[in-house]
């Protein structure tokens, strides 16, 4: 199964979005306790999904996250983006044990972006072929938010001011620059800063 884009069970977003340590606006009380049980089985799933993982390591503990939303609460599920950071501990078969932190992006059902970090080695799902550099996150994000809203490739350009090769490459993965992502983030309804942090352009590389 495709590591991007599966469907996240509710009982996994309920997981995912456990923040007893955040309060929003107008919540009197934290949140009601949820199962985290069902996290270490789905970061297993994913991470035995790749091909180099090895298999002797499992996810065996969780606590709950830290999270990044953009988007108001109340705004259109398919908009709001949730980015959490879900500290753990994976163990291997003889008993060794490592710090786990596993980065997830998902905007509804919809897993976005896995990342793990497991001591001091971050892994993540590669989909580009042996000695080709992996795609820019931007156009899995672009492609998806112009699906969403069934926009061509070509009232995109129109609409951004750009050329539809340029949609294209980026589309395709192709770094984007900051000035593609301000044209770009106006079609959305969203803003610059909420564009690049869903698009994991918020170090610098776009500068």
């Amino acid at each position: 199964m495709e590591t991007a884009n599966r469907t996240l069970t509710a009982d996994v977003i309920a997981a995912l979005r456990y923040w007893p340590g955040v309060i929003w606006v107008g919540q009197k009380n934290p949140p009601d306790p949820v199962d985290m049980t069902v996290l270490p089985p789905f970061f297993n799933e994913v991470l035995q999904g790749l091909p180099w993982w090895n298999r002797d390591w499992k996810v065996v503990r969780v606590q709950p996250g830290t999270p990044a939303e953009t988007g108001d609460h109340r705004c259109d599920a398919a908009v709001r983006f949730t980015e959490v950071s879900i500290p753990g501990t994976v163990t291997a078969g003889n008993g060794e044990s490592l710090p786990f932190v596993a980065k997830v992006g998902f905007t509804g059902e919809r897993l976005i972006r896995f990342q793990a970090k497991i001591g001091d080695v971050v892994i993540g799902p590669a989909v580009a072929p042996a000695g080709r550099s992996e795609p820019h996150p931007f156009g899995r994000i672009l492609t998806g938010l112009m699906d969403l809203r069934g926009i061509p490739v070509k009232d995109m350009a129109r609409a951004a001011g750009l050329s539809m090769s340029t949609i294209h490459m980026l589309r395709r993965g192709d770094n984007p620059h900051l000035m593609l992502v301000r044209r770009i983030a106006g079609n959305f309804d969203l803003s610059e800063a909420d564009l690049r942090v869903i698009a994991g352009l918020d170090d610098g590389s776009t500068q």
